[in-house]
């Protein structure tokens, strides 16, 4: 996307923007971040809670996954509560603008350890658990930012919530 700009002498100049429909990789990556914040802490809980149980991978990886939906729509739940609205719609916020994101993210963030040899059998003590994770929620946000890129840009997702930010 082109933007014309004028300098101070009236001559006009051209800047590209990285945009997307009037959103850049910047705005994109801040969404992201956000979601990635819930979602790590729940992931990350449910891991640390599952393993520490002595619980087997499905179960483990299946509250992994409901806490990170929690962790994440509380996040954008409290910014969006703090602005004023009301629980119920508060609600409708987070789940329109989180839903589809955490969902990339857990399904991404749980791709990536189930097929990373032994990482689902690796410990709280084993540096496999901490680094597959790491690297998990990280091949996570950059497939889950174009994503958040694409709705944003189209009124969707974290565009949402920020109609309460600003």
């Amino acid at each position: 996307m082109r933007h014309e700009t004028h300098t101070g002498s009236g001559t006009p100049t051209h800047a590209h923007a990285h945009t997307m429909g009037g959103v850049t990789w910047s705005t994109a990556a801040q969404a992201t971040l956000h979601c990635l914040t819930g979602c790590a802490i729940g992931e990350v809980l449910g891991m640390v809670v599952g393993t520490a149980l002595g619980w087997g991978n499905v179960p483990t990886t299946i509250l992994a996954i409901v806490l990170a939906f929690v962790f994440g729509y509380s996040l954008t739940l409290r910014g969006v509560l703090g602005a004023g609205v009301g629980l119920k719609a508060a609600l409708r916020v987070a789940l329109a603008a989180d839903t589809l994101s955490i969902a990339v993210m857990e399904l991404i963030d749980n791709g990536v350890i189930a097929l990373w040899p032994d990482a689902m059998d690796a410990h709280l003590d084993d540096p496999l658990f901490w680094g597959s994770l790491a690297v998990s929620l990280a091949v996570a946000f950059l497939v889950t930012t174009p994503v958040n890129r694409w709705m944003i840009g189209r009124g969707k997702g974290h565009a949402v919530v920020h109609r309460y930010h600003h």
